[in-house]
Order: structure tokens, then sequence, then C-alpha cells
């Protein structure tokens, strides 16, 4: 009879070293650069998780792979350098997808090399046959998709007897996949000695229920700092035309230019298209969807990770185990369906140290589902509007002067060619070509509009842009107004407004004070030695046309239209 598993708390005390795994996966942990345990590697590694059942909430991107290596390492190694011979497999890792499932046997790879461990792998859409041969020539540690490993355990290629430890890797996505009957045939067969390890990024009834009845005397683990595995990640919330989502992502993957960055559809229909979409733009993108084969999801994947390719466009199911640690950017081009969804995704960047961002493109008729998503991961998000062409076109001047073509030595024929462009062409010509050439490589931005809506709860829509600048509290000393006549109805925004005001205008943003903005006009904070300028600037012709003209008194401030709740009756 099982009982309810005990908890670990999290806050589990201070890090532990390494030097508490068995010696052989220690040396390989230090010749990886592994120096501090994370969270749930601590755990793993203390006195009262020893030879225990545990259960164990880490999130994506936590070094879960590496953890329950190290706590398999007690059983397959005990106290000597080599894994303990024998004539069955002695540990098993149960993984939901065979992305992840070769995954986590590539980390054990090496995690057990000087153990002398032999593992094999065994997923769907893998040579059955060959997996049946490494099986019988010996292997100490099994890793394999649910549907795979219970095939080969009915025909008897599979010896389970002498199992002595078994992992189960994303349970909550195993039993969302539908792999519950699958789980239970596995574990059924195996020992009734042996332990069981079961790491989960949620803990749903079905997870407890699982726990409860093929694990005994559980430790139920929650790693100090789970919600820290998304310290590292930048949450925003960019407002964005439904018209208009493919431009947004565009100038996303523009504004950042992350060594990968991941964009999230919700279907396969979508990630085709979205794909179709960035490759006529000039993006190298690579698609995974559950329609594509095995040898297609091993092309996009190794297009992915030696660089061909760029940008992954992603269903969430397809991206299960997705490991790409150059990922730097996360777009959520349609909403995830829940909060758990979203952690799930967002965890594909911010890993090993590294700062990612995370963007969820929002409608402005999916607010509130987004605005709950947020709540319910708990991550703080900022709201703001698709970057700008202009913005992009800002960023791209400081990126070509360091581009690496830049920066690499001239051969003596290269400085030779060099004389004789510029004494034939001068160095104005062949600078701006070169400027054409470095520019031409790069995907044009898009001109996208900010539909204009706040995040919840509503507010005033006034605005203090600007190091130094007050808000209509505290006015500029000697501050002028000014009135634009564009407003919400033209979605008149401070995120464009004040890089036009200062484009246009020619000031600073510390000249620019609150800007004000109303149903149909605008109102700008002008510092008085700037004023004069400003004014002479945003009238001239050419480039954005917008009006202005001074204003004699302090602009007033917007009224507030939150609806005021009715009295009770």
């Amino acid at each position: 009879m099982s009982v309810a598993p005990r908890r670990l708390q999290k806050q589990i005390g201070p890090a532990l070293t390494f030097e508490k795994a068995s010696p052989p996966l220690a040396r390989a942990l230090r010749e990886h650069d592994y120096q501090q345990p994370t969270p749930v590697q601590t755990a793993v590694l203390r006195p009262e998780a020893e030879g225990r059942d545990i259960l164990v909430s880490a999130q994506t991107g936590s070094g879960k792979t590496v953890a329950f290596g190290l706590a398999m390492g007690a059983e397959l190694i005990g106290s000597g350098e080599k894994v303990v011979e024998a004539n069955a497999p002695l540990g098993l890792v149960i993984a939901p997808t065979r992305e992840l499932a070769l995954q986590v046997a590539r980390e054990l790879q090496w995690l057990y090399l000087h153990a002398g461990a032999r593992i094999v792998s065994c997923v769907g859409g893998m040579d059955q046959r060959a997996e049946r041969r490494a099986l019988q020539q010996g292997a100490h540690i099994v890793v394999g998709t649910p549907g795979r490993l219970r095939d080969h355990i009915e025909r008897n290629a599979f010896d389970t007897s002498q199992l002595a430890a078994v992992v189960l890797d994303e349970a909550d996505e195993m039993l969302d996949m539908g792999f519950r009957e699958d789980l239970e045939f596995i574990l059924d067969s195996t020992p009734e000695s042996r332990r069981t390890l079961m790491f989960s990024a949620t803990m749903p009834k079905s997870i407890a229920a699982l726990a409860r009845k093929y694990q005994r005397n559980a430790l139920r683990i929650e790693a100090a700092g789970e919600a820290a595995s998304h310290a590292d990640i930048e949450y925003r919330a960019v407002r964005v035309d439904p018209r208009e989502t493919e431009k947004a992502v565009v100038n996303l993957l523009r504004y950042y230019e992350s060594p990968t960055a991941i964009v999230f559809c919700n279907t396969r229909d979508s990630v085709r298209h979205l794909q179709a979409i960035l490759q006529e733009r000039g993006f190298s993108a690579a698609l995974l969807s559950g329609e594509l084969s095995q040898h297609e999801r091993n092309l996009s994947m190794a297009a992915l990770r030696d660089g061909r390719a760029r940008v992954c466009v992603a269903t969430d199911v397809a991206a299960r185990g997705l490991d790409l640690p150059t990922v730097g950017l996360v777009i959520h081009a349609d909403l995830p369906h829940d909060a758990e969804a979203l952690q799930h995704r967002s965890g594909r960047t911010g890993r090993a140290g590294r700062k990612g961002v995370s963007v969820l493109l929002v409608p402005p008729k999916a607010r509130r589902r987004a605005e709950n998503l947020i709540s319910g991961a708990h991550v703080q998000v900022e709201w703001g509007a698709p970057p700008t062409a202009e913005e992009i076109r800002q960023l791209d001047r400081r990126r070509i002067l360091q581009d690496a073509v830049l920066a690499e030595e001239s051969s003596e024929d290269d400085s030779e060619l060099a004389d004789l462009l510029l004494s034939e062409l001068g160095p104005e010509k062949i600078a701006a070509t070169l400027a054409r050439m470095l520019r031409s490589r790069l995907p044009t931005a898009e001109e996208v509009a900010d539909p204009g809506f706040e995040s919840s709860p509503r507010r005033p829509t006034d605005f203090s842009p600007g190091k130094g600048a007050k808000s209509h509290k505290e006015p500029m000393p000697g501050a002028i107004w000014f009135r634009l006549d564009i407003g919400r109805a033209k979605n008149a925004d401070p995120k464009w407004l004040l890089p036009m005001l200062c484009r246009k205008g020619g000031v600073n943003r510390a000249d620019i004070g609150a800007i004000r903005i109303f149903p149909n006009e605008t109102n700008v904070e002008i510092s008085g030695e700037a004023a004069s300028a400003f004014l002479k600037n945003m009238r001239r012709p050419g480039g954005d046309k917008v009006g202005v003209e001074r204003l004699d008194r302090e602009a007033p401030a917007p009224a507030n239209t939150e609806k005021k709740p009715r009295k009770p009756r």
C-alpha cells in the first residue's frame, strides 16, 4: 500500500556541491563546467532523498535531466567507479516525445561516460530491429517513449526484471497525451523493489493518483527557486491588430535579432503559413509540427542546431523536449491555451544563466484572456506596441557598425583592391555601396499599427516619458504646452509618438514632459529652452504630417473614463 508523499518545502537550505554525487558523475560534471547545482539538483542529492521514491515539481530548463541522472547514480553505480554489471537494464527513463527522449539519452551519455554505462534509446519513428539488437547486446539505461517501450516489452525484447530505478520525465505531459495505459503497463512489468522518480512541471490530480499507486513513502520536492527558473526571462505583451500579426512577428524578430528564436502557433496550418511568410521575408525558418516524419523533424533540428535556420515555427506538441541553448526569444503568435503552456513555451529561453525574452501578441479582443494567462503564470509583463520600422532602422545602424565583416583583418590582396577602389570611386561611393550591401542582408522591417488599448485596470492616458521628464502633477519649470491634431481615434500612442517627436521636433527625450492623449488630440509638454525650435521643426514639410500649435495654458488632465460602480438599490 502506498503512502502519501512527504513534502520537502521550497526552502531546502544551503546549496550543495556536486561532490555528493557518485565520483564518475562528479568528474563528468566538472568536465562540462558544471560548478553549482541548480535547486532541483541540490534537492535530489540531499540525505533525506537518498534511496527514496521522489515526486518532483520542476519547470523546463531547471536542470532536471542531470538531476534524475544524479539520483539514479546510487542504484546504478553504488560506491564504485563503474556501473554495476547486470544481464538486463538497471535504469529506465520514460519521456513523452521522441525529441525529449533522444535529448535525455544524449545528456545521460556524457554524464555516465566515466561510469561506462551503455545507454539505448527506444522511440517511435526509429528502426525497431536496430533497437532490439542494441537491447540484446546489453544496456544499463534505457530511454524511450511509452508506446515504443511497451511494444519492446510485449515482444520480450526489453527485460524489465532487474530495473532498480524508473524515471517518468514530464509525467504530466505523458498523461495529457493519453499515455496513462502504456505507463501503467510498463510500471506493472517492473519489480516492486524499484525506485520510482517522477518529474512533472505541474501536479494535477492525475499525477497525484499515479504517484499513490506506484510510489512508496515518496518524498515530495518543490525545488527552491522553481519560479526563479523563469527569472532570466523578460515578459512582454504586445498589442497587435490581428490582420498584422505576421508583420509584428517580423518586426520582433528583427528588433531582438536573437541567435535562435521560437515562434509558437496553435495549429499546424498556422505553422506552415507563418513559416512560408517568414521565408518570403528573408528569414531562415524551420518548422516543427506533428505532421512531420521523424526524418523531416531531424532535418529541421539539424538546421536549427548548426545555425542554418535561426527561427523555429512550432506547435506546442511538436516543441516538447526541444532544447536549443541559443534561444533568446520566444514569440507567442497565438496565445497559449493556459498559463502552464505559457510557462512551458517561455521556458525554452532564459536557460543556463542566459537572458531571454518572451513576447505575447495580444489582439484587442483577446486582452482579458491574455491578462488571465499572465496572472495565472505569476509573471510580470510589460505592455507595449510592436517595434516600429524606424526603431529597427536605428538599431540596424548600430549593428552594421559591429558587423563581423568589418572586424576581419585585411589581407595584402584586400589592401591592394581597396587602394584601387578608393582611387577609382572615392570613399563616399565605396561607403554607400558597402552600407547598401550590408543592409540588403537584413529582412525589411514592416510598418505596423498599434491598436492602442491598455491593459486592465484602465487608467487615464497620461504618460511621462524620458529621464528627467515631469508628470502633469509636477510641471516642468518654464515648460510650454503644444497641441497635436492626433488622438486615440488615430491610434496615438507614446510608443511611436515619443520617437517621432524627438526625430521631427529635433528635441531630446529629457525635453519632453507629460504626454496627454485625448480622443481627437494630444497635448505635449516641451521644455522652455527647446520649445521654439520644436515648433519650427514640427512645421517643416516632409516626414510625419502632424498638425501642431502652441497652447497658452497647461493642458487639462485626461478625464477618468472608468465606469463608476452602481449603487445598490
